[in-house]
This record gives structure tokens, C-alpha cells and sequence, in this order.
């Protein structure tokens, strides 16, 4: 690590970016502390939280219900209904630790820009991690449909309802993760600028002090809280929708 630079900007956290660069050999790798480092934690929370709650499973079938079984049964059942629920019983079972995880994953990441830390942003705010996870997607869709349908089966799709269709076909299936990973990014980091910018409109062109601060604090919840999980369960809907059409 050869050098951390910093930049200030008027939007506060927005305008503030802590970049790590990385050079090996003539290539130089250019990294974002923060989300990093937010990215790494709430990886590491989930993981820990899977722990604590399977520690909870009863070992046998006859033991007692535990309130951490109960509860890891009801997000399973949830997860099959709203996330799920188009694939075969075989399918889902296969599918759901993915698609559940996204959920959890991404809903941790836009919640987490509700707290007022300086640096501390969520990482979909940062477009690599949004296209990171579309792009997974991707290609798990074509992977599973390699699996249930054969080479022959599955390719033979883009020729589908009529041959020539092939170039249109081909960049549908490539605009997929760019419209999948770019609807996320522009959801929360539209909910962060507009968090940022009404407040200081308010403050330097109307003089509405007052009410800058609790519309601000509203904001960052609403786009945080309400927003980010909209967009956690949409992200995760098309996750699963993209790869029951690969599959089917």
C-alpha cells in the first residue's frame, strides 16, 4: 500500500472518499476503505449470526422446539414463499441459501447508512458491490441452467421463438446484471444524495434551519430503513426470477 489520499466535498459524506492504492508490478489496484471495511464487517456478522442460530437446532427430531429454531423454521418458510416459491420443492432447497443470503447481505448494507459515523456508508453505495452481486448472479443463473437443461438445451434458448433473434437475444441475456446491478446502486446512492443535498438546500438557500435537521434525520431512514429494504427484496426477486428462467 503505497499511498492513502483523501478528497472533501460539500456533501459531507458523500464528497468524501478514503481510497487505498494497491501496486503490483505495473498494474495498481485501487480500493475503498470504508466500504471494504463495512463489507468485510457485516460478512462477518452474518456469518456469526448463522453460527448462533444453528447452535440452536435441536440435534434430534424429538427434542423441544427452541425460540432460535422457531425462528430460523419461520425465515425459511418466509424465504420459500416470497423468494422461491416458482421452483420445484428440490430446486428451492438448492436455491434458497443464495438467494436468502443476497437478502440478508444487502438489506445489513443499506440499513447500515443509518448510523451518523463519518466514513461509515453502505458499500451499495459503491457501484462494484451491486455489479459484483449482479454479475454472481448471472453467471449461478447459467450454471443451474446448464445443469437442467444441457449445453445443447440451454444455448439453443437464444434461438428461441425464431434463429434470427440471436443478436437481440444475446444482448438481453448480457444487459441482464447491468440493469440488475445498476437499479440497486442508483436506489440507494439517489436516497444518500438527496439525504445529503434537501438538508443543506434548506439550510443555505431557504435559511430553514430548523427544519433541516429532523427532515435530514427523516430522510436517512426512510432511504435507509424502508428504501434499502425494498430494494434488498427487489435485488433478491429478480435474483431468483432470472435463474427459474434459466432453469425452465
Amino acid at each position: 500500500m503505497d499511498r492513502i489520499h483523501r478528497k472533501g466535498g460539500a456533501l459531507d459524506k458523500l464528497g468524501k472518499e478514503l481510497i487505498a492504492h494497491v501496486r503490483v508490478g505495473p498494474i495498481e489496484f485501487s480500493f475503498d476503505l470504508p466500504a471494504v471495511a463495512v463489507a468485510l464487517a457485516i460478512t462477518a456478522g452474518l456469518a456469526l449470526l448463522g453460527l448462533w442460530l444453528r447452535r440452536g437446532i435441536p440435534r434430534t427430531a424429538d427434542a423441544p422446539l427452541s425460540r432460535r429454531a422457531a425462528l430460523v423454521t419461520a425465515m425459511l418458510d418466509a424465504g420459500h414463499t416470497q423468494l422461491t416459491a416458482g421452483f420445484s420443492p428440490g430446486m428451492s432447497r438448492q436455491i434458497l441459501p443464495l438467494i436468502g443470503t443476497l437478502f440478508l447481505y444487502i438489506l445489513a448494507c443499506n440499513w447500515v447508512s443509518v448510523a451518523p459515523f463519518p466514513y461509515l456508508t453502505s458499500p451499495t453505495q459503491n457501484l462494484n458491490v451491486p455489479m459484483g452481486l449482479a454479475l454472481m448472479v448471472y453467471g449461478l443463473s447459467h450454471y443451474w441452467g446448464l445443469r437442467a437443461k444441457g449445453l445443447r438445451r440451454h444455448l439453443g434458448g437464444y434461438l428461441k421463438p425464431y434463429p434470427f433473434l440471436l443478436p437481440m437475444n444475446v444482448v438481453g441475456d448480457m444487459g441482464r446484471p447491468l440493469s440488475h446491478g445498476f437499479r440497486l446502486f442508483g436506489n440507494i446512492m439517489g436516497g444518500a444524495i438527496l439525504t445529503a443535498l434537501v438538508p443543506m438546500l434548506l439550510v443555505q438557500v431557504l435559511w430553514l434551519l430548523p427544519f433541516a435537521v429532523p427532515l435530514g434525520i427523516f430522510l436517512n431512514f426512510f432511504f435507509g430503513l424502508f428504501v434499502g429494504t425494498i430494494q434488498a427484496l427487489v435485488f433478491a426477486l429478480l435474483a431468483s426470477a432470472y435463474i427459474n428462467l434459466s432453469v425452465q
